[in-house]
C-alpha cells in the first residue's frame, strides 16, 4: 500500500471511531430526553452517524484490500432539519429550567459535529483522489447540516433557559 492509501485508511479508521462515538452519543441524548421530538431527531441523527459508519468502513475496507474507494458505496441523503425548532419541540418552553440535560447534549452535539465537519473538510482537501475527496465533502456537509440545526436550536433556547434560570447579566 502506497503513502497516500495508508493516510486515507488512517483518516477513514478515525473518522470511522468519530461516527461511532457520535452514533453511541445520540442514542444516549434520545433515550435521555423528555421531548418527544428531541428522541425522535435525536433517533434520526444517530442512524445517520450509523449510516456514515458503515460508509467508512467500507471505504476503509477497500482502501485496505484494493488502495482505492469502493464505488458501489454510496451515501443516501441527510434528514430533514431545516425547522425553525429543528431538534426539540415547542413544549420544551415550557420546561426549560429543568432542561439542563437538553441544553448539555445540544452543547455536546455541536462540539462534535464541528469537529467531525473540520475533520472532514481537512481530508478532503488533502485528498489527492478525486473521488475520496468528494466523499469527505459529502460528509462535511452532512455534517455542517447537522451543526447547524444543533446551533440553531441553541441559540434559540439559549436566552430563555439563561433567563428563566437567573443566569443574569448572560
Amino acid at each position: 500500500m502506497d503513502d497516500d492509501s495508508k493516510k486515507i485508511v488512517q483518516g477513514l479508521h478515525k473518522a470511522a471511531e468519530a461516527e461511532l462515538a457520535g452514533y453511541h452519543f445520540y442514542l444516549m441524548a434520545a433515550r435521555s430526553t423528555e421531548d418527544e421530538k428531541g428522541k425522535e431527531v435525536f433517533h434520526t441523527l444517530a442512524d445517520e452517524e450509523q449510516e456514515h459508519f458503515n460508509f467508512l468502513k467500507q471505504q476503509h475496507n477497500s482502501f485496505v484490500a484494493t488502495g482505492k474507494p469502493d464505488m458501489n458505496v454510496r451515501l443516501g441523503k441527510p434528514g430533514d432539519l431545516a425547522a425553525s425548532s429543528p431538534i426539540f419541540s415547542d413544549r420544551i418552553r415550557s420546561r426549560i429550567q429543568e432542561a439542563h440535560y437538553e441544553m448539555s447534549a445540544l452543547s455536546i452535539g455541536i462540539e462534535l459535529e464541528l469537529s467531525s465537519m473540520t475533520f472532514y473538510k481537512n481530508e478532503a482537501a488533502s485528498a489527492r483522489d478525486q473521488e475520496v475527496r468528494a466523499f469527505f465533502t459529502q460528509l462535511a456537509d452532512w455534517e455542517a447540516g447537522h451543526y447547524n440545526a444543533l446551533l440553531r436550536q441553541q441559540e434559540e433556547l439559549k436566552q430563555v433557559y439563561w433567563a428563566q434560570g437567573g443566569f443574569s447579566p448572560f
